[in-house]
């Protein structure tokens, strides 16, 4: 998936009209977005809606963003959603590994009372948004089979540490903000072998500087990014789609190592192609559609 966008879960109106923005999948939002004396309102509006939109046609993949494991909240969070059978839950300011099994335990209680699919709610972690998250990013492997991604975010590791900003004068990331990037990446990519996931560009009206960020971020190894408002859709789905030449090329890759099962390296226009090309020719071609 290439876009996620987040969506507050108090409020009507915004969850809505996010169904129609094109987001891959929508993060209904249950932390941030939703004041402390809003909770309980927050948590049946969410719920509300994870029944009507579920028979919508075509519709994006819901996730719901529940309150961290370590606050009072998330217990009543998953009791409020779950009979509405959402496809995932993200798991903020996650410190490691042990947090997405005790979140998968969770989830599965919640599976069987409810009379769903064993294993079908899926769990994206936001894996960096406390400075003790960053020391736990090679620990997500085997943590559990419903973990699909790893995402990362600057906003909140900022205020954990203490910064002034999290950018520099050019508006890209400071170091320690890029090094949690990177480590994310790594994370996701080689520990866990899930998808890595970009963090939000907070300046939503500034498409250029968006569209550049998802460029950095594909390039590196990124599959997705979120969003935080629906004018950022489609320029996210844009810049991680594959273009027809890069699919085309991937497919070639394939299909030479197909046609000789026991080569470790093809020829394929004058170049030698070898297994790294195929794995990444793969994952252009699993980001298909």
């Amino acid at each position: 998936m290439r876009s996620y966008l987040f969506v507050p879960g108090d409020s009507e109106k915004k969850l809505e009209k996010a169904l129609t923005a094109g987001a891959d999948a929508l993060i209904v939002d249950l932390e941030d977005s939703v004041a402390p004396g809003e909770k309980a309102r927050g948590r049946a509006v969410a719920a509300a809606f994870l029944a009507r939109a579920a028979g919508v046609p075509d519709r994006p993949r819901l996730l719901v963003r529940v309150n961290a494991l370590d606050t009072d909240l998330i217990g009543g969070d998953l009791d409020a959603v779950m009979p509405a059978a959402p496809d995932g839950i993200v798991v903020p300011k996650a410190a490691g590994g042990h947090d997405v099994a005790h979140l998968a335990a969770m989830i599965a209680v919640r599976e069987a009372e409810y009379d769903l699919a064993d294993g079908g709610t899926t769990i994206l972690a936001i894996a960096t948004e406390t400075a003790k998250g960053i020391f736990a990013l090679g620990t997500y492997g085997g943590a559990s089979h419903r973990l699909r991604g790893l995402a990362w975010g600057g906003e909140d590791l900022s205020a954990d540490v203490g910064a002034e900003a999290n950018r520099d004068e050019t508006g890209a990331y400071t170091e320690p903000y890029r090094l949690a990037r990177s480590l994310t990446l790594f994370g996701a990519a080689a520990a866990a072998e899930v998808d890595a996931i970009d963090s939000v560009y907070t300046a939503f009206r500034d498409m250029d500087g968006l569209a550049a960020e998802c460029r950095a971020a594909r390039r590196d190894g990124f599959v997705g990014k979120l969003a935080i408002h629906p004018a950022q859709v489609p320029v996210i789905n844009a810049a991680f789609t594959p273009s027809p030449e890069e699919v085309a090329r991937a497919q070639a890759i394939v299909a030479a190592f197909a046609a000789d099962p026991g080569a470790g390296v093809v020829a394929i226009e004058g170049e030698m192609i070898d297994m790294p090309h195929l794995k990444r020719a793969r994952r252009v071609l699993g980001r298909m559609g």
